[in-house]
């Protein structure tokens, strides 16, 4: 790991997570209320995947595709299970770590390791396809359209490549600030354009013949006398909707409506958050900093409501499943919110390891992969 990036990660357990020592939270977390339930996330099954996420807590979601769940752990053991029975299909362990989140489309799994390689997998059979090596360590899933996979790795590069054989087919360079946070963002890939947030507070649209930027804009600007004060990374993965609007967030910046083929801003709010929005019909789901819950009118950025319950618990980003906003937490727990009026509906205690990384849901079960490698299927109802 670069000096960088040692000093970005010590900072984002300073801001995020409290160190070690008499060092107090920026936010600590609070504790968890009685609460009348009136849904439920009841477990279907739970398997333990390797070693878990390791010490570096890497980010490495699971994945499904259709009647199939992938999941990694640090040391690079993949596995692939049925999603219905939890029951696994096969196993293969690759020769370096897995470090970032898994994407699964069109039969393969892609992954990226922890010495910068990514790797295409057979998904029937877990046979390694093809690797291909890039500029630096992998941290966000990669994404995929009808002929390229693209890599956003920490160093600030985004690469397209061949998704039949890995050969590289353009590479776009951002400009990287002194320090970050310890994450990449996932960009945002259709068949013509790639929308990637940077670490320098940027979001640029990319041609995807290419590689040019078609437009650039700023999202977050860097303010205060430090450089953690400065940190302003577009971390969450920007939101396309069907009808062109484009959503981002950003650390210590806002949250910004765009028309995705201008980059011309429609809204603003500011809002801290280094997590992924989600959007419900026309509601704009946020994870801000402290782990407040927060609803936007998407159409004009108006507040809904603001669930501060779950204050300093280190939420995951949001998903939606069973009419569910669900979350997980350093602690372990999945919390079910109401979408419509922010309420707190149902918890449920996965693993006491921890969750951080993004739930997996077909909108009905939702996969919880915790920080020792434990993944659990859920029914939300």
């Amino acid at each position: 790991m670069t000096p960088r990036l040692i000093i970005a990660a010590l900072a984002t357990v300073s801001l995020l997570a409290g160190c070690s020592g008499n060092v107090e939270p920026q936010y600590p977390p609070k504790d968890l209320r009685d609460l009348s339930a009136t849904a439920q996330a009841t477990t279907l099954w739970s398997k333990r995947i390797g070693s878990g996420l390791g010490k570096g807590s890497y980010p490495m979601a699971p994945a499904q595709d259709g009647s199939r769940i992938f999941a990694a752990d640090h040391r690079g053991l993949v596995t692939a299970l049925d999603a219905n029975t939890g029951n696994p299909l096969w196993e293969t362990t690759l020769d370096s770590g897995a470090s970032s989140a898994l994407s699964a489309v069109d039969g393969q799994l892609y992954l990226g390791t922890r010495n910068g390689e990514v790797v295409a997998m057979d998904q029937s059979t877990g046979k390694v396809k093809w690797k291909t090596t890039t500029s630096s360590e992998v941290l966000a899933a990669p994404q995929a359209n009808s002929e390229l996979l693209i890599i956003q790795s920490v160093d600030g590069h985004i690469t397209a490549l061949n998704r039949n054989d890995g050969t590289e087919f353009w590479n776009y360079s951002a400009s990287q600030p002194a320090l970050s946070l310890r994450t990449s963002a996932t960009p945002r890939v259709i068949d013509a354009v790639t929308i990637a947030g940077l670490a320098n507070g940027r979001l640029v649209t990319l041609d995807n013949r290419t590689g040019q930027p078609l437009w650039e804009r700023r999202i977050s600007n860097p303010t205060g006398n430090s450089e953690i004060e400065r940190l302003s990374d577009l971390s969450g993965q920007p939101l396309l909707t069907p009808d062109g609007r484009l959503y981002a967030t950003s650390y210590n910046g806002r949250v910004v409506a765009l028309e995705a083929t201008s980059g011309q801003i429609a809204w603003s709010r500011p809002l801290s958050s280094y997590r992924s929005p989600l959007m419900v019909g026309d509601t704009l789901y946020v994870v801000d900093e402290a782990s407040h819950v927060v609803a936007l009118n998407a159409m004009t950025g108006d507040e809904m409501w603001r669930l501060r319950d779950l204050e300093g618990r280190s939420l995951t980003d949001p998903e939606f499943a069973g009419g569910q906003i669900v979350l997980g937490d350093y602690d372990g727990y999945v919390h079910l919110i109401n979408a419509n009026s922010g309420k707190l509906t149902g918890r449920s205690r996965v693993n006491s390891s921890g969750i951080s990384v993004t739930p997996q849901t077909d909108g009905r079960r939702v996969y919880m992969l915790t920080n020792n490698g434990t993944l659990q299927a859920l029914d939300i109802r």
